[in-house]
Formats: C-alpha cells, structure tokens, sequence
C-alpha cells in the first residue's frame, strides 16, 4: 500500500511573529511616551518662565512641572496599553486606536476648562495636552500600520 501524507501550511502570524509584533509596539510606544514626557516637561518649563503660574482653583494649589512627566507617562502608557488590545482584537487596529485616542484627547481637554484657573493657565494646559497626544498618537498609529 502507498500512503499520502497531507501537508498543510496555515497562513497568519506564527506565535514568535506575534509576540514580536506585541513587543515592537510596546518598545514604540515606551519610546514615544518619553518624548511625550520630554516634550510635556519643557512646554510646562518654558511657560513656567513665561510667566504662568499653573495655579489651579484660585491659587489654592500649583502643579509642579515635573507632574506633568508624571501624567503625561501614564496617560502615555494607557494608551500604548489601548494600541495592543486592538492590534491583538481588532480587524483594523491603526484605524481603532486613532478615532479612540482623539475622543480620549478631546475628553482630556474638558479638565482644563473646569479647573478654575486664569486664561494662561488654561490655554497652557490645553496645549500641553495636545502637545502630549501630537507626540504618542501619530507614533502609536504608525507603528499599529506597520504590525497589522
């Protein structure tokens, strides 16, 4: 008797290809939440020296500069945390992450307008956050497009 063996070859990731995927955007975006510190730190710094006085409710309580490396990596980390719950679940995670992480940037820019701070203070903010969120978003959606 002759017998046939059946070779099958699967199309997809292999589990070392996915895991690299995984850890590429992970590394990507540690790499871009630094920036975004960075680049949060000395925006908060240069408009410290420009005169704005971060004083939030009346002047009862001041942000110091280095919280805003402070939350602008952890706000950094959820999103990269985000970009790899959809490229694991999603069809099209580049396109996922973009429409979550802008309604997430437009909620972070409510707080600001309720603080009760001066003007300068608040278009301070308000632009710290987008400076933040310019730096991680196109980074996390470019390196989304190149896993997918």
């Amino acid at each position: 008797m002759s017998s046939v063996q059946d070779n099958q070859v699967t199309a997809g990731p292999a589990v070392g290809g996915r895991r690299h995927r995984f850890l590429g955007l992970v590394g990507v975006g540690l790499l871009a939440t630094i920036v975004a510190m960075a680049a949060a730190t000395l925006g908060a710094a240069l408009a410290k020296a420009a005169g704005v006085s971060f004083e939030i409710a009346g002047g009862s309580e001041t942000i110091p500069v280095g919280g805003f490396a402070t939350l602008t990596g952890f706000f950094s980390v959820v999103g990269v945390v985000i970009a790899v719950a959809f490229l694991r679940w999603s069809g099209r995670p580049a396109e996922r992450f973009v429409w979550t992480a802008g309604a997430l940037t437009a909620l972070s820019l409510v707080p600001p307008l309720l603080a009760g701070a001066d003007a300068a203070t608040t278009v301070a903010l308000l632009a710290l956050h987008l400076v933040a969120a310019a730096v991680v978003i196109p980074i996390l959606t470019r390196s989304l497009r190149a896993r997918a």
